[in-house]
């Protein structure tokens, strides 16, 4: 495990430098998204529309906003369960995105494409969501204004702490962290 501070765009060799429990400082232009957002970009590549941004090399916060305050770039801006875009991620992932940020489990077919496409799979401090707003410096509608907090955003982030918790390799923080916790002796209940 590493401390690293990476700026965007996640390419396909940047990607394979970063293992799982790699604590990252990311840097970079992302994008927000969430379940009803994914739909509509997933049934525009279906019918061979453009996507409203270049997924190519994307990084994708699964993030539903908060009005920004006065003064404030955006508000409160922490991450959704990201089980809810399970049924899009391989989608996405095949025409270019290659960074996930959320939290929570994924499927294995989500997996499997993060290998194919050397995609990696971030985790976000779930409750902090003021917190990782401040990372946020710059915040710009794009697209699906009618989705409200579910719009599609670009963002510009700086420093923003993330954890790596699956890499390209499908190696799972939730499965070797728990794995070692036992080994050191540890006693574990769900």
């Amino acid at each position: 495990m590493e401390r690293r501070r990476i700026t965007l765009p996640l390419t396909a060799e940047l990607a394979r430098t970063l293992h799982a429990g790699d604590q990252v400082l990311l840097t970079g232009t992302i994008y927000t998204s969430r379940d009803a957002g994914h739909a509509r970009m997933c049934e525009s590549l279906a019918k061979g529309e453009p996507l409203p941004f270049d997924p190519t090399d994307a990084t994708i916060y699964y993030v539903g906003p908060a009005p920004a305050k006065p003064g404030q770039v955006i508000g409160s801006a922490g991450p959704t369960t990201s089980g809810r875009m399970d049924a899009y991620a391989p989608t996405m992932m095949s025409v270019g995105a290659r960074g996930m940020i959320g939290k929570g489990a994924r499927l294995p077919e989500v997996v499997e494409a993060m290998k194919k496409y050397s995609g990696v799979y971030f985790g976000a401090i779930g409750g902090a969501g003021a917190l990782l707003a401040r990372c946020i410096k710059k915040a710009e509608l794009i697209a699906y204004e009618d989705l409200g907090a579910e719009a599609l955003r670009k963002l510009y982030v700086e420093d923003m702490p993330l954890v790596v918790i699956i890499d390209c390799e499908g190696n799972n923080l939730y499965e070797t962290g728990r794995e070692n916790y036992l080994k050191a002796g540890n006693s574990y209940q769900n």
